[in-house]
């Protein structure tokens, strides 16, 4: 019982670290353009987004897929900075709803891209090649996304509600702040 509260908290500590924001960033443009009502199709996305990162920590432990960790620390922030892109290009236009099936599919593409940057860490940690640790870390991941979403969300309603702010200027906002704090974090990961 220990072991599945060592992994589930890591889980969680992997996500609401705040020092490797990256993750928090991403939930952040995933959900910028959602609210409250939208409940259904953000939990799909956390979801699926878990799903990647599960996927590729498996493929990693068992040996299937190696990659190169420089070429993943600088993909993470670039699907971080592509997610704030299409909500900055795509904001108050209602093309979100037309393309769901591939926002979906970027979205667990994106989670295997941010899985492989935990990967080699997992394995040291977990030691073993059993599946269970790696459901129950995951699990540990997706409660600290909702947690995550649930912020970005009563926030998000707070600025639209009593601040005032209109939806496509909202998305404006929070993802350029995404972008800005995105430069820096590039510059560093560049792998040329």
């Amino acid at each position: 019982m220990s072991d599945f509260w060592l992994f589930l908290k890591l889980g969680l500590y992997h996500v609401l670290d705040w020092q490797a924001y990256d993750h928090i960033l991403f939930l952040i443009v995933l959900v910028a353009a959602y609210n409250f009502s939208s409940w259904k199709r953000i939990f799909i996305l956390v979801s699926l987004f878990t799903l990647g990162h599960t996927v590729s920590l498996l493929l990693a432990n068992y040996n299937v897929v190696s990659v190169s960790s420089r070429w993943i620390e600088f993909l993470i922030p670039v699907t971080i900075l592509f997610a704030a892109l299409y909500n900055l290009f795509t904001s108050g236009k209602g093309s979100r709803n037309d393309k769901i099936g591939m926002f979906y599919f970027i979205t667990v593409f994106f989670g295997l891209i941010h899985g492989f940057g935990f990967a080699s860490y997992y394995k040291m940690i977990n030691g073993s090649r059993e599946i269970l640790p790696l459901l129950e870390f995951a699990l540990g991941v997706e409660v600290a996304q909702i947690v995550i979403v649930l912020i970005v969300l009563i926030v998000s309603f707070i600025a639209q509600t009593i601040f005032r702010f209109n939806k496509r200027d909202w998305v404006m906002v929070v993802s350029s702040i995404v972008i800005g704090v995105l430069i820096p974090m590039l510059q560093n990961r560049w792998p040329f």
